[in-house]
């Protein structure tokens, strides 16, 4: 392949399928993911937490992306500390329907990102975050989450704890293209590494992370030496040109929330996929071939 892009080798079946329509779609799944950045040492730019799924990863086996997941539904069900702009605030900016919704999401950003890099964006005050979080109690409520024995809002709860949502920002929204079986509606958010938190690798799902500039992550998607799926690369481009995590917070208001969903048509003897918006990515695939 030319470069990193991931492209399962069932997509063109799925795609015909789809076309035809012998294939319905799944609906998608509201998830969240978090591009945690921190000053880079020495190169004048910052650095972005990635991980690198395991290949036997059913779904993007071997791609590097962020820490993220599925958001939890027991998570908009009571109100939870809440620290930064207002609920409402959040949800025109997701663009989802109620306010409910909007916490649930930010919940589930703060959430993995404590479960998969094991940092917390969460402090005992509206105005501070908390320190060390690798001690054994700290670990077992962690291992619950994981386990979906706690919710996200019980954990805070029972931590007294604010979310502290002044802590992200939110940066676009991609959409699983519908011939996907496994279909998420995912927020991607930007934050900087809170003042005395280091990132571990705590996901079970990953067998390597790793701190990287993003012009250095997309430069080895280019060459073909990291493996990654188009939002991911998308969004390590946009935040190529900021020179620091603030810069990068201070434009994310800037950032179009217009959800991206790829689509694909048959052009004679041709499968076209797109994604809108992101000519790099279109695929053209010979109907005959699986290739």
């Amino acid at each position: 392949m030319a470069n990193g892009q991931w492209y399962p080798p069932e997509w063109p079946d799925r795609i015909r399928a789809l076309a035809s329509g012998e294939l319905t779609p799944a609906t998608p799944r509201r998830a969240a993911t978090v591009m945690l950045l921190r000053d880079g040492a020495g190169t004048g730019a910052p650095e972005v937490h990635m991980l690198r799924r395991r290949a036997s990863m059913a779904f993007a086996g071997g791609a590097y992306a962020y820490p993220g997941g599925g958001v939890d539904p027991r998570d908009d069900d009571h109100l939870v500390r809440w620290a930064g702009p207002s609920r409402a605030s959040w949800a025109a900016r997701l663009g989802v329907d109620d306010e409910a919704a909007a916490q649930a999401i930010v919940c589930a950003a703060v959430r993995e990102t404590y479960e998969e890099a094991g940092v917390l964006l969460a402090g005992r005050t509206p105005e501070t975050v908390v320190g060390d979080t690798t001690g054994d109690d700290w670990e077992s409520d962690r291992e619950a989450l994981v386990a979906r024995d706690l919710s996200f809002a019980d954990f805070l709860d029972r931590r007294d704890l604010y979310l502290r949502s002044d802590l992200l920002a939110a940066w676009a929204r991609w959409i699983t293209p519908e011939f996907e079986p496994r279909r998420y509606d995912t927020f991607f958010f930007v934050a900087a590494l809170p003042e005395g938190q280091r990132t571990r690798n705590a996901s079970t799902e990953a067998d390597r992370t790793v701190w990287i500039r993003p012009a250095e992550a997309a430069a080895g998607y280019d060459k073909g030496d990291l493996l990654m799926m188009p939002p991911t690369i998308a969004t390590l481009r946009a935040l190529s040109p900021h020179e620091t995590p603030q810069a990068a917070l201070a434009a994310a208001p800037t950032q179009d929330m217009t959800p991206v969903l790829a689509r694909a048509r048959l052009e004679n003897d041709t499968v076209v996929l797109t994604w809108p918006g992101h000519d790099e990515f279109t695929k053209h695939i010979p109907t005959g071939t699986n290739q």
